[in-house]
């Protein structure tokens, strides 16, 4: 059919996510995958085995097509740089992939540009790592975060000290370890925000509507759509600095801007992620375009698709594995969801079931007249569901006498 091929790094959810969306748009993902058994590796057509941190197989996995992106952040820079200067697509671009593999050039670079960031100090380049420590804790009222540099995700490679002692002790076991770190200076907020901005080649921008993240153990649990209470104005600030940073950076693709509510009101911008996101989720079956296809949209340089909302809240819950794996089987309970809760969308990832891994999504849009509490219960009731086989609310699917929730038509 003559239709332009995409290449993805990663076989994890995003890139199986992302291959959903390129069946709609007549293509095949081709995905690098660590395994065949991974999640894109296992539904996608066009598979390449290899690793991402070996230059010989980036280039088989670029070879033909239109872009090479990401499904993580995880490829080192000098192999981009080496595929740009042999001629492929690298989409977003190294110059700006580096800003989220790297969080100290981050902090720099939207420092220099006026943005809203924490204070923050480099530990990795000082003769006296200590010495600079104490006096930056020393100046932070709050307390401090220390973050490594490079790598670390759903809450890895970040420590809470609530002591100097404690920063101490964090920061002479990254040395040991060899892991660059940072410290910054610790935010009081309220609530996390997202927004979700694409850029195409082009420099067309679009943003959905901001949302609401809730994070448990490092890790984001519920995506809220659109963020409850956020006035207009603060949301129009998000939007926009999601559509500066992606334009300065010469972001292409989906980019999420990770956010704090301060305390006060203020916005102050925690970490970048320039593929789609746990946050986006909630635009499978919330937004009139997803993420995952805005995604494939921008890197191929087509004219982006409308993100507006289709409900006034959609909240999107992670299925994460359970502590100990149900006897009931999946396909159990994902039977019993679909009987009790007929509207609500599954999304499941085909990966293995344990303690705290994101095995999937369930996304509930809600109606015209249904809250954002309400919405949230019923989404994360579901999610629980297919992670534990326990209903919250008490209600057993075997002793049950209650007909299910009629589906709406």
């Amino acid at each position: 059919m003559g239709l332009p091929t995409v290449a993805m790094v990663g076989g994890g959810q995003l890139a199986r996510m992302t291959h959903q969306a390129a069946i709609a748009l007549g293509q095949t993902l081709r995905v690098l995958a660590a395994s065949p058994d991974d999640p894109a590796a296992a539904v996608s057509a066009d598979v390449v085995i290899g690793s991402h941190d070996s230059l010989d197989d980036l280039r088989r996995a670029a070879q033909g097509a239109v872009a090479l992106t990401f499904d993580h952040e995880g490829v080192p820079p000098e192999h981009l740089h080496a595929l740009v200067a042999e001629g492929v697509s690298v989409l977003p671009p190294p110059t700006a992939l580096i800003h989220a593999q790297d969080k100290l050039v981050m902090r720099r670079r939207l420092s220099g540009l006026g943005l809203p960031v924490p204070r923050f100090v480099d530990l990795s380049g000082a003769d006296d790592p200590g010495e600079v420590l104490v006096g930056f804790v020393e100046s932070c009222a709050d307390g401090v975060v220390i973050k490594a540099i490079r790598g670390g995700y759903d809450g890895r490679g970040v420590w809470l000290p609530d002591s100097l002692d404690e920063a101490l002790d964090v920061l002479a076991d990254a040395t040991a370890s060899g892991t660059p770190v940072m410290a910054e200076e610790r935010v009081a907020w309220r609530r996390e925000l997202s927004a979700m901005v694409a850029r195409s080649a082009y420099g067309q921008g679009a943003t959905w509507p901001v949302v609401e993240t809730v994070q448990r153990d490092g890790q984001c649990a519920v995506a809220i759509a659109p963020a409850p209470g956020l006035s207009d104005e603060r949301a129009e600030e998000a939007e926009h600095i999601a559509l500066q940073i992606a334009q300065t950076l010469g972001v292409v693709g989906v980019m999420a801007v990770e956010m704090f509510e301060t305390d006060d009101g203020a916005l102050s911008i925690n970490e970048l992620a320039m593929r789609p996101h746990n946050s986006g989720h909630w635009t499978m079956d919330g937004a009139v375009t997803s993420q995952f296809e805005q995604h494939l949209r921008a890197v191929l340089d087509y004219p982006l698709g409308a993100t507006r909302a289709l409900a006034p809240v959609t909240v999107m819950a992670n299925v994460l594995g359970a502590t100990e794996t149900p006897a009931m089987s999946m396909d159990e309970r994902v039977h019993h969801l679909m009987a009790r809760m007929p509207d609500a969308h599954i999304h499941l990832y085909a990966k293995g079931e344990r303690p705290a891994r994101k095995i999937g999504h369930v996304n509930v849009v809600g109606g015209p007249d249904d809250d954002a509490a309400t919405v949230r219960e019923r989404a994360e009731r579901a999610a629980t569901w297919l992670s534990t086989g326990i209903w919250t609310d008490g209600w057993d699917p075997h002793a049950a006498t209650d007909v299910p929730e009629p589906a709406r038509t």
